[in-house]
């Protein structure tokens, strides 16, 4: 039995990764209960455990000092003479015996408890160790081999760690998983949950880009190219704004390589999300014309006392849809990497037939054009720039008020707009608002003729007192 529960305890340190020193404290530790449980006591200098990490081999020494026969105050600490003779015919009064005690001597349930807790104290320990490892890790990439994929998340192992990469941290419409495959990700996150720290990689974070670019791009992890900000629309497009410290070094062009071969790199890895490199400069006005390419801003006026602080931008007529982009994507990640609202305006020639916005005031509610003009849509041609789903962020209105206001603005130029228009108008002269304004209107008449009602009702009564209703015939108590 000694030998089997030697073996046993070897086999676990091997097994494990733990350093020698975490290993010699967790055997210590364990053997000191259980001596504990037996002798009552684990005196240090009584009680000597020792362990060969690389063999497995654990001895208990019991140290007791000889002392005369009828004088023994601390079986723990001390032997009689005659027993010490027993050991050693050699032993004196006051010599030290040091005795091996066998593991058996503790009885199987102790050793098997004893075991138990061993498992259970390495396994804590790899845990700090795994969430230790990979705190130190956020932000940096890693690569693992995906074992099984579910409907929600992804596992992969790395290092023999299991680590997750959830579905809202996936390229949803570009990434394929296949068990077997190998996975490069960013570690995002590290939770301490559930059985065991649980590391989140993500694919989506935006500091996935700029390790991307770290690998491929020299002159970034060398510090001579600096990445000051990216933003991303994950599977689709994102705009990285770059700075060199060197004046040799053109910070587009290091980014980009030869014929493209850098940015193509990391545009594979991304299941060919498009990536914009714009050049970043202090100077706020000429960083958002950059940040809106390819469209090439004529004007641009700040509004920093606004919150959050918003920038109108004059383009030609014919680069309006590349400033704002498919679906306001571009203008989107523009606003975001400059931290301004962009509102994009149509630079108007006066022989472009266009219509102002204030002409619509006969149809559209005041507070909507004015909240029209707040995002650069002064004309019906730069409401029909935008999508209604955009239009209605943008404005702080319901989609559906949005599709009203674009409906309205396309019937003055499209014949089969107006056709539309005055069928859900229903003869109200193409008032595709009169629904809202009816209602209005009868919601006001309510309020008013619930004020008038409130106040007949308090009409002759005393001040400060509640009118008293009279009671009619039948309620009427006539005397005996």
């Amino acid at each position: 039995m000694q030998q089997s529960i030697v073996s046993s305890f070897a086999e676990i340190a091997r097994e494990k990764d733990i350093d020698r020193d975490s290993l010699q404290l967790i055997v210590e530790d364990v053997f000191r209960a259980m001596i504990r449980k037996r002798y009552g006591a684990d005196d240090p200098e009584a009680f000597e455990v020792i362990m060969n990490p690389d063999n497995g081999d654990i001895q208990i020494i019991h140290n007791r000092e000889v002392v005369e026969d009828m004088d023994l105050v601390d079986p723990v600490t001390q032997i009689e003479l005659s027993d010490a003779l027993e050991i050693d015919e050699d032993y004196e009064v006051e010599e030290e015996v040091a005795q091996t005690i066998a593991i058996d001597d503790f009885g199987r349930r102790a050793v098997q408890t004893a075991l138990q807790t061993f498992r259970q104290r390495i396994r804590d320990i790899e845990r700090e160790n795994v969430f230790k490892e990979y705190s130190q890790l956020v932000g940096e990439i890693v690569v693992g081999e995906i074992y099984q994929t579910r409907r929600r998340e992804v596992l992969i192992i790395h290092n023999k760690v299991e680590i997750v990469l959830p579905r809202g941290e996936q390229i949803y419409h570009k990434d394929r998983y296949r068990k077997g495959d190998m996975l490069r990700a960013v570690v995002h996150e590290v939770r301490e949950e559930g059985p065991g720290p649980q590391v989140v990689i993500s694919r989506t974070a935006p500091v996935f880009i700029e390790r991307l670019f770290e690998l491929e791009v020299p002159e970034i992890y060398d510090g001579i190219v600096e990445i000051k900000k990216v933003v991303r629309e994950p599977g689709d497009r994102a705009k990285v704004a770059v700075v060199s410290h060197d004046d040799r070094v053109d910070p587009v062009g290091a980014c980009v390589g030869v014929k493209g071969s850098r940015i193509h790199a990391v545009v594979r890895e991304l299941g060919g999300e498009n990536i914009d490199v714009v050049p970043w400069t202090p100077d706020t006005i000429e960083f958002i014309k950059r940040s809106l390419a390819p469209a090439n801003p004529i004007n641009v006026e700040l509004k920093d006392d606004l919150d959050p602080p918003r920038a109108r931008v004059t383009v030609a007529a014919d680069e309006v849809s590349m400033a704002i982009g498919r679906g306001g994507q571009n203008i989107r990640l523009a606003s975001r990497l400059v931290g301004y609202e962009i509102d994009v305006y149509r630079d108007i020639k006066e022989e472009e037939a266009d219509i102002d916005i204030e002409e619509f005031a006969d149809v559209i509610p005041a507070e909507i054009i004015r909240r029209l003009h707040n995002i650069g849509c002064d004309s019906a041609k730069a409401v029909l720039e935008l999508s209604a789903s955009e239009l209605a962020r943008r404005a702080e209105i319901e989609t559906v008020t949005a599709e009203k206001i674009m409906l309205i603005m396309r019937a003055e130029f499209d014949e089969e707009a107006a056709a539309a228009l005055a069928k859900i108008a229903g003869g109200n002269s193409g008032d595709a608002f009169a629904e809202e304004r009816e209602a209005a209107a009868q919601a006001e008449a309510s309020k008013e003729e619930a004020a008038e009602n409130t106040a007949d009702e308090t009409n002759g009564a005393p001040d400060g007192e509640a009118p008293t209703a009279t009671p009619s015939a039948d309620e009427t108590t006539m005397p005996a």
